[in-house]
């Protein structure tokens, strides 16, 4: 008697195929996660190499057919320096942890964002995004912001600030203003040369350190006086230079 054929087996059926918005979000969430890996690394370098620049330098150096920049470390620049464009820019700078609460919740009652951004978030800003307002960069700022704080130290904020920093049209970064506007280094300025500098941001292009007119001189008055008293407080000591 004949055996009886064995059956075939059963091929198994494919999976059915995901409706194509769980493929989107997957894709998505891919997407921002080598975001954020490629900024934390952008943050992680920072933190001991300097920036090669930024899209706004760039940009202006195309425009311009060249920019003045030159990277000078902390140590090689004035401590009226650092001690006035903390005063100008973010007297509590050693107190918060990126963002200074007090000075958002008084921008909010007075309708205006003029004192809310902090240093933190402004070499942030210069760093690692771009220029301009819109949502976007205000967001990627806000997430930014607390991982630099993290992993920056508050020297190190102030020093990729003033190199970061335009001091007028196509001079970006302290040392650079300190050869154009004072024909000097920026470990020599002097603190009424520091608080002009301080006094021209963040609008350079209108308001000259070198030449300053009535609202610079005056700015620059309260940023010599504002510096003394974040010495005299101990609202410096967290980037000073330590003897």
């Amino acid at each position: 008697m004949a055996a009886k054929p064995k059956p075939s087996a059963k091929k198994p059926e494919p999976a059915p195929r995901r409706p194509l918005w769980r493929r989107i979000l997957a894709w998505a969430w891919r997407g921002l996660a080598v975001l954020a890996a490629f900024y934390l690394l952008l943050i992680l370098l920072f933190s001991f190499l300097p920036p090669p620049g930024n899209l706004y330098q760039w940009s202006e150096s195309w425009r311009l057919g060249g920019i003045q920049r030159e990277w000078v470390n902390f140590d090689d620049i004035a401590p009226e320096m650092a001690r006035s464009v903390v005063a100008g820019e973010d007297a509590n700078f050693c107190l918060h942890w990126g963002f200074d609460m007090q000075a958002i919740r008084d921008a909010i009652q007075h309708g205006s964002h003029r004192g809310a951004s902090t240093l933190d978030q402004q070499t942030v800003k210069n760093v690692l995004l771009w220029q301009g307002r819109s949502w976007l960069r205000k967001a990627m700022e806000s997430v930014l912001t607390p991982v630099a704080e993290l992993i920056w130290s508050k020297q190190r904020i102030v020093e990729l600030y003033l190199n970061e920093a335009e001091f007028g049209e196509g001079i970006f970064g302290v040392q650079a203003a300190a050869h154009k506007l004072f024909n000097t280094d920026a470990r020599h300025l002097s603190a009424s040369q520091a608080a002009r500098l301080a006094a021209s941001l963040p609008n350079p292009k209108d308001y000259s350190a070198a030449k300053p007119g009535p609202y610079v001189r005056q700015r620059a008055r309260e940023i010599q006086s504002g510096a003394d008293t974040i010495e005299a407080d101990g609202r410096a000591g967290c980037f000073e230079v330590k003897d």
